[in-house]
């Protein structure tokens, strides 16, 4: 991955999807709750959310640009969807998993805040736990309606505790930033030199 800090970044096909997911997210915030219209739209913005970063790659694009270009994406689709969904979860889920969604919040919370004390930046790292736990938070909407609703949710609890602890993990024990760092024991050698 090249970092062009901005300078001379090319708009690309990469950038254009994942500007695509924040118009997607936009009418998901105004679409009725589980219509097929919605789901369809729904859908759409996930598969934006794999096919940006892979086109990337695919096309030797990848960028720092990009990198933060996806996470504000990210940020507005998720903050799109807490807001449309909470009034459904709060109907749905038990009080113990708004306990666990607070202390994870809280968690994440402190890892940006430590990445911004570190680096000066806000950084969001692209690990293996936090694909994962965004596959598995995207799929809420099709298993919330079901009886295994509230099973799913504590799965997904876990994954992001998980996620969210090794995330701040990785930004207090490692020396510099790396957007696509996969996890807290990747190439620990090779990395240790980065400031």
């Amino acid at each position: 991955m090249h970092s062009d800090k901005h300078e001379g970044h090319k708009w690309n096909t990469a950038d254009t999807i994942t500007s695509a997911r924040m118009m997607l997210s936009l009418f998901l915030a105004i679409l009725p709750l589980q219509s097929p219209g919605f789901l369809i739209v729904y859908t759409l913005t996930g598969l934006t959310d794999v096919l940006d970063g892979w086109i990337a790659r695919k096309t030797g694009t990848v960028s720092e640009f990009g990198a933060r270009l996806d996470s504000i994406a990210d940020l507005l689709f998720y903050g799109t969807m807490l807001v449309r969904l909470f009034p459904v979860l709060q109907q749905t889920l038990p009080a113990e998993i708004w306990y666990a969604v607070a202390g994870i919040l809280v968690v994440r919370l402190a890892s940006y805040g430590t990445a911004a004390i570190k680096y000066h930046r806000f950084a969001s790292l692209h690990t293996w736990l936090n694909k994962l736990t965004g596959a598995a938070v995207f799929l809420l909407p099709y298993f919330i309606v079901t009886p295994a609703g509230v099973g799913y949710s504590w799965f997904v609890c876990v994954l992001a505790a998980a996620a969210s602890l090794e995330e701040l993990a990785i930004h207090l024990c490692r020396p510099g930033y790396d957007a696509n760092r996969k996890s807290l024991f990747q190439n620990r050698n090779a990395d240790d030199h980065v400031g």
